[in-house]
């Protein structure tokens, strides 16, 4: 396997040590940054998530920070979701969206102060464009990138370890909620939030210098909790349908067609850029849409490609991501498939670089249906 060439459009992370020191297998690049995805194997971090607690560095969900007396006039253009009833203290997931409807990125916004947000970002560029917003409407806002680095904590035993860190008020932190808590004399925002279904925290770790001595004090803390380095696991992301920018979604869909219209209140997120687009969306419906796709074989090759849906020889759709899954026995994906054949049961065949395999639609995905975005 090749490797990734080392230099200073590579960005290493305050972490980056104690990801190494734990034994890192396997990284991938994300938002110029490193994002570790594999530490003992694929399997055994996927089981260990789901049984214990893990510290993942996702530094490289990098901050956009907007600052002003127009903030959040700046903040409500990017989204659909409409954000006047958002208070300081909470987390929203919020689809943000061009001048056509077409996906920029999913973030979560979080609201630090009325002239005070932070866009908590996937992978792009989102910076240059709320930049280039700013500037083109002349808003008096400042748009950064701030030395702001989230580390997750993830798993069953998540509020033990946090609450042995951070002191037992971490609990009654309520979901997509977040607050200030001391480590060291320094102020760290904390919300019940991350990218698993498991439960757990993300960090907004600000300063790099802290970055270390954050970690290594949650690793000393939870070692009779078995905490080990983790990572966003592709599993148990694609068992519960957590999407990935990029990936399962791109600039060439809608909210719509990604299944996050519950996050879209086009017809009252007045000042949206992409509203007008999407109420023609919203009226008209869309022709296709993300469902959970189970793959009939006990192996699949890796995704790193679009695989083709065909029904007979007609192409219906694409699977973007794909794994094995130990705890339901089956492959699973997510796919985009067209309306004509997206309801629940449909039989395809899924076309991938090892071979042609028989596929079934799903409209609820694998794990236990929860809310995890708010």
């Amino acid at each position: 396997m090749a490797l990734i060439s080392p230099s200073r459009r590579l960005r290493r992370t305050p972490f980056s040590d104690g990801v190494e020191a734990a034994g890192v297998s396997a990284y991938t690049v994300y938002n110029h940054m490193l994002l570790p995805t594999v530490f003992r194997s694929l399997e055994e971090d996927y089981h260990h998530l789901k049984h214990a607690v893990q510290l993942w560095d996702v530094a490289c969900e990098r901050q956009v920070e907007i600052r002003g007396p127009d903030a959040a006039r700046l903040v409500q253009m990017l989204t659909p979701r409409d954000l006047r009833g958002m208070l300081p203290g909470q987390c929203y997931y919020v689809p943000m969206v061009d001048e056509t409807g077409g996906m920029l990125n999913d973030p979560v916004a979080v609201k630090l102060a009325e002239d005070r947000w932070w866009i908590s970002i996937a992978d792009s560029d989102l910076l240059l464009w709320v930049k280039a917003m700013a500037n083109g409407y002349r808003l008096d806002v400042l748009v950064d990138e701030p030395d702001v680095s989230p580390l997750a904590v993830q798993g069953p035993h998540s509020d033990d370890l946090m609450a042995r860190v951070f002191g037992d008020g971490i609990r009654q932190l309520r979901f997509f909620r977040f607050g200030h808590f001391d480590f060291q004399g320094r102020d760290m925002v904390i919300a019940r939030s991350g990218y698993s279904r498991q439960g757990g925290f993300e960090i907004y770790v600000e300063g790099s210098d802290i970055g270390m001595p954050l970690w290594n004090a949650l690793m000393e803390a939870g070692r009779d909790l078995d905490v080990r380095a983790g990572c966003p696991n592709a599993i148990e992301r694609i068992e519960g349908g957590l999407l990935s920018y990029g990936n399962d979604m791109t600039r060439e869909n809608t909210p719509h067609e990604c299944g996050l219209g519950r996050f879209c209140n086009t017809a009252t997120a007045i000042g949206c850029v992409g509203r007008d687009a999407l109420l023609r969306v919203a009226k008209e419906g869309p022709v296709k849409q993300i469902r959970a796709i189970e793959i009939e074989t006990s192996s699949p090759p890796p995704c790193d490609r679009s695989w083709p849906l065909v029904a007979g020889k007609k192409p219906v759709g694409i699977v973007t991501s794909a794994a094995q899954s130990p705890d339901f026995g089956c492959g699973v994906g997510i796919g985009m498939v067209r309306m004509t054949h997206w309801d629940e049961g449909t039989e395809l065949m899924v076309q991938t670089q090892d071979g042609v395999f028989p596929a079934m639609v799903h409209e609820e995905f694998w794990y236990k249906k929860q809310d995890v975005v708010a």
